[in-house]
């Protein structure tokens, strides 16, 4: 086993935590179940936000995307880049140690495109405006010969090929380092399932991208010396649900399922090329999820019959904990001990200081700073701090604070999440908008306080009987947070007891 192992990254796209057969699910994930079988397999794992783009942020960075700008929703297509120029990242730290990096996939961060009219939007300039609609995302005024700025490229990895954003937005197109491949310079010709207007390559095949993800990865794990960094982010099962052929069918449970078996083969082709290479026993493989799956589409299978999130309340975009646990499995034979299971707290803010642990890397002072590295507790050498503070954020934008037994949510209902919003709304228009549950703040004071340890199903609201531990979470949030620019509200004065 080699001192400094290689490192692969599975990030699935809507992948809930009940979706895999290690976590209970029906769908036949082999590839992945044998990873927790070798390997360890976390229970209480929950990504930095219940949607995309700030999930993947913190992931990359090691810090919750309410920090930056991004307060709420996520970017569209042609969103501008979000990581500052200068953050470390998971790719630049193993990068500064000697680590070959590569990315393949969704990237879902922005991306600095040039208008026709030579500017580029800059996410940090005062009043810079981040979410689009379907008009300014389309891509009209946009010049696909010129190259992107402040993507993968500029942040760490030496390799990039993939999409822009979600399989859902325009462009429709590849990209290869810095350039579209190809110059998207028509409407798409077939609209899938939620699918926005915008403009395509010529042979663009949303059936094929994952395939063609997967193929780039593979072909670039052969070509590398130790040690590597690989992140392999497929679109699936994202919607629009589309496995390729060899796949279609393959769950039983409709083409959603079918884009979990899609992950599954991924990681599958991922682990062949390790073992051809020689290497699989000496890479850390990891595979996650960004954030949990939507339940509220009939036409991606009965969720009577697959609970993609498991009996977890909520989905996508919810503050409760459906909308944000993440199924999490680790392989590294010899550090980490095969078929044991973790139950203590996780974030996957917790990737970056954990990775660089297991390479030695170096983490720059102040990077990371909402990051624990828990490479001892997944190594069963350290206990998991069952009081570990953990904040939720919805898709709306709106805050909760885990800690210990106690769960607060400071907004009614699931928070702005995919429970709530219009989503025909949202879906047409991009913009994040569609909340009709209320703002927690000095007009609407109540939230919600559960007791997951007893109550795991969340059903058992205790905010308005608990109002010291209400105050003390508050408090401890507020902390946290570290000022109002964060999102949260800190003038409220809260709900009297009944």
């Amino acid at each position: 086993m080699t001192a400094r192992p290689n490192v692969v990254v599975v990030l699935a796209d809507d992948m809930g935590w009940g979706d895999l057969g290690s976590y209970g699910s029906a769908i036949p994930t082999p590839e992945i179940d044998r990873l927790a079988a070798e390997g360890v397999r976390a229970t209480d794992c929950h990504s930095a936000s219940a949607v995309c783009t700030p999930s993947r942020y913190a992931l990359m960075t090691g810090r919750y995307a309410w920090r930056g700008p991004l307060k709420n929703f996520v970017l569209m297509g042609h969103g501008p880049a979000l990581i500052e120029p200068a953050r470390p990242t998971l790719a630049a730290v193993l990068h500064a140690a000697g680590y070959a990096t590569g990315a393949f996939g969704k990237w879902h961060l922005g991306l600095g495109w040039r208008h026709t009219d030579g500017s580029v939007r800059d996410a940090f300039a005062p009043g810079a405006r981040l979410h689009d609609d379907i008009e300014t995302d389309f891509g009209r005024d946009i010049d696909y010969t010129a190259p992107v700025t402040g993507g993968p490229t500029a942040l760490g990895f030496d390799r990039f090929f993939g999409i822009a954003g979600s399989l859902d937005m325009p462009p429709y197109a590849f990209i290869d380092q810095d350039r579209t491949l190809g110059v998207p310079d028509r409407e798409k010709r077939t609209y899938l399932t939620e699918q926005r207007p915008g403009r395509q390559t010529e042979d663009f095949d949303e059936t094929e991208v994952d395939v063609r993800f997967v193929a780039e990865a593979v072909r670039w794990i052969e070509a590398q010396q130790e040690p590597f960094l690989c992140y392999l982010a497929p679109s699936a099962p994202h919607r629009p649900n589309v496995p390729p052929a060899f796949l279609r069918g393959r769950s039983g449970l409709g083409d959603r399922a079918d884009g979990v078996c899609l992950v599954d083969w991924a990681v599958g082709q991922l682990r062949a090329a390790l073992a051809a290479k020689g290497v699989l026993d000496d890479t850390l493989f990891i595979v996650t999820s960004d954030n949990g799956a939507p339940t509220i589409f009939t036409d991606d299978g009965d969720v009577t019959r697959h609970r993609p999130n498991g009996d977890w309340r909520g989905q996508k975009g919810d503050l409760w904990d459906g909308g944000h646990r993440e199924p999490f499995l680790a392989r590294w034979p010899g550090r980490l001990p095969a078929g044991t299971v973790v139950d203590a707290p996780i974030c996957l803010t917790d990737l970056l200081p954990t990775v660089s642990a297991a390479t030695g890397a170096d983490v720059p002072p102040g990077a990371a700073e909402d990051g624990r590295n828990v490479l001892g507790v997944l190594a069963g050498t350290q206990d998991g701090d069952p009081d570990r503070p953990i904040v939720h954020h919805s898709l709306g934008g709106r805050f909760a604070l885990r800690r210990g037994r106690w769960k607060a949510i400071f907004s009614a209902g699931a928070g702005g999440g995919f429970s709530e919003p219009s989503i025909g709304d949202l879906f047409a228009t991009g913009s994040g908008k569609a909340h009709p549950a209320p703002p927690w703040d000095a007009g609407h004071p109540d939230g919600q306080l559960y007791d997951v340890r007893a109550d795991p199903a969340e059903t058992d609201n205790r905010w308005r009987s608990e109002p010291a531990v209400v105050a003390e979470m508050y408090d401890h949030l507020r902390v946290i947070c570290g000022d109002p620019s964060s999102g949260l509200p800190f003038d409220v004065e809260l709900g009297s007891p009944a």
